[in-house]
């Protein structure tokens, strides 16, 4: 017969695996994805020639603060973002780059340019802006390459996406172009002490001239 002290290991290990917490999923949300969804994230992926308008509210502990979107222009991977804003005396500032590269225009005209986007942003504006990600997210989309998870709404809206320790909600989505799928209207980016939130006004698409 096996000793009874030879299977306290045994049920030590089976009592630690019984109490592994599993995040719940919030209420009225499912990880389970609509049918559509692989059709409509394609479509959504390959909608990359854009123009937006709206409006970007920041709130971090180190400060807050709001600029207008004057234009958001993506073509590809090439993005050319204009904003304007009393906050800071951050003016009309212009950010223009790719995922690995950015020229940052300051209101008096200097220019800045650096291999990390986000940490040049921050330099610059005290503002914690997840670019490379944005890019991504803001078309209600996972950023490549890194592990996510996606939460999904009664109305089979993509809800939530967490990613790379942020949690994006969509708190609106839009049909702003009639030959693509719905977009986001309102997004509110989260991530320890820091929210981020996106109000478009306007989508446009742009022809593809690759």
């Amino acid at each position: 017969m096996i000793r009874f002290w030879l299977l306290l290991p045994l049920i030590a290990l089976v009592s630690a695996c019984t109490t592994i917490q599993v995040e719940p999923l919030p209420e009225g949300m499912t990880e389970q994805p609509p049918a559509n969804w692989t059709g409509r994230s394609e479509q959504l992926r390959q909608f990359d020639h854009w123009r937006l308008m709206g409006k970007l509210a920041i709130r971090q502990p180190s400060d807050s603060g709001t600029a207008l979107i004057n234009q958001w222009v993506q073509k590809g991977e090439v993005y050319d973002l204009a904003l304007s804003s009393s906050f800071l005396g951050m003016g009309s500032t212009r950010l223009k780059g790719t995922p690995g590269f950015i020229e940052l225009t300051l209101p008096g005209g200097d220019i800045y340019q650096s291999g990390d986007p986000e940490a040049l942003v921050e330099a610059a504006t005290g503002w914690q802006l997840p670019l490379n990600h944005l890019i991504w997210w803001i078309r209600g989309l996972p950023a490549p390459g890194e592990d996510f998870r996606l939460l999904f709404g009664t109305d089979q809206q993509l809800a939530i996406i967490r990613q790379s320790g942020w949690e994006i909600r969509y708190d609106r989505w839009q049909q702003f172009l009639p030959s693509h799928p719905s977009l986001p209207a309102k997004i509110t980016a989260l991530k320890d002490d820091k929210r981020v939130r996106l109000v478009i006004s306007d989508w446009r698409e742009l022809g593809n001239t690759k």
